[in-house]
């Protein structure tokens, strides 16, 4: 049976994704200073103007209009020709410590207050209440699916192909899609390609259509999987000059579906930039992510999706949940058992763990925050596999 999928990303001249890279940015900052610190920071953005507020406590001292105005100015937005100006636009600072009544659970988890776990791993308790979700599948090297690592890629690649100045004409908003065509289940093509950018008002929309195909879509693209009937689709709708806030307001964490699994996966809802990792929105969803990566690896399924579930100041999840599509070489309810037995997911473990101390968040603010094997993310490595294994073989051999 036939089927069509769809993921799509953004460039990080999207609104949306100027303000999560400057709500990382200010994040990483405040991270060099105390990586102890607890940040909530989001941004807003629409023409000339940007606003910054949220929570943050900690021993630091940063200057967030000036780490807002680089960010900013780095992504290419540095005049009025690009519709945007870094350097000019009008930036407002709401900034308080963070709140008592949340400082309460996440200082001293539940556990603690009890008196049921002791040590460093249990001090912390989750910074909020939610469900997180990671997924891993055998479609890419990066065990990603394949419609959003190739969407991630050509943004990628509109981003390098302005900057390089192989095409200068290109401002920094822009945006891509692929449909990938399957037949029972394996992937067949190419079905579509949509890429609208921003570009100067004099050049022809027939040069941004020839130039997209030769330098952004091609560079990129399997040629093996297009055909005579793959469907490009170059700025659709004829033009894209205005572009960036002053096309279309920005909001931090707004894209989540682009920043994790392109839909192949269900999401919790939560938004990761901006947040400290103590915020299991952020750190849970790496750590399932983490999960569902190292099962795959390790040959215990070909697709898998993990769910984490967590109480505000609880430090132990309340559910973790397994599913893997009929592809799991053993039920999903012992992969949940394994997960458990091989996996400490307290918020303190997560961090010690995957390092998520340390200033690393705005490389991830554009093009994905999972697959991101080209950044040393610790997420990302499936060193777990072996161990995995070794438990299912030991397992199976009683």
């Amino acid at each position: 049976m036939k089927k069509l999928f769809t993921s799509e990303s953004v460039t990080e001249g999207h609104p949306d994704k100027i303000c999560d890279q400057v709500s990382d940015a200010i994040l990483d900052a405040i991270l060099a200073q105390d990586p102890n610190a607890h940040v909530a920071c989001e941004c807003a953005t629409k023409t000339g103007f940007l606003m910054i507020f949220g929570e943050a406590s900690g021993d630091f001292d940063v200057d967030y209009e000036a780490i807002a105005r680089e960010t900013i100015c780095g992504i290419g937005y540095d005049s009025d020709k690009v519709c945007f100006d870094g350097s000019t636009c009008d930036i407002i600072v709401h900034m308080e410590e963070q709140s008592a009544d949340i400082a309460m659970g996440v200082n001293e988890s539940y556990e603690m207050k009890e008196g049921r776990q002791k040590g460093e791993d249990a001090v912390i308790g989750a910074g909020d209440q939610g469900m997180m979700f990671g997924y891993a599948c055998r479609e890419t090297d990066e065990l990603m699916p394949l419609s959003i690592q190739l969407s991630h890629r050509l943004s990628k690649r509109l981003s390098e192909v302005r900057k390089n100045g192989t095409l200068p004409y290109l401002g920094p908003d822009g945006k891509t899609q692929v449909t990938v065509e399957y037949d029972d289940g394996v992937i067949t093509r190419i079905d579509t390609v949509v890429i609208s950018t921003q570009h100067s008002e004099d050049v022809s929309l027939e040069q941004v259509r020839q130039d997209m195909l030769e330098h952004v879509i091609k560079p990129v693209v399997p040629e093996d999987l297009i055909d005579a009937d793959t469907i490009y689709y170059v700025n659709p709708t004829g033009r894209f000059v205005i572009g960036g806030p002053m096309g279309d307001s920005g909001l931090t964490g707004r894209k989540i579906i682009v920043d994790t699994y392109g839909g192949h996966s269900s999401h919790g809802g939560g938004a990761f930039s901006g947040k400290d990792p103590t915020k299991v929105d952020r750190s849970a969803a790496y750590m399932a992510r983490y999960i569902a990566k190292n099962i795959v690896a390790a040959g215990i399924a070909e697709e898998c999706e993990v769910q984490l579930a967590y109480a505000i100041g609880v430090a132990e999840p309340v559910s973790v949940s397994v599913e893997t599509f009929g592809t799991g070489m053993i039920d999903n309810e012992r992969i949940a058992i394994l997960i458990r037995e091989h996996f400490d997911m307290r918020p303190a473990a997560i961090i010690k763990k995957l390092q998520l101390s340390k200033p690393q968040y705005r490389q991830l603010a554009a093009y994905g925050h999972m697959g991101r094997t080209d950044l040393d993310v610790k997420w990302e490595k499936t060193d777990a596999a072996d161990e995995l294994v070794r438990a299912v073989s030991g397992a199976s051999s009683k």
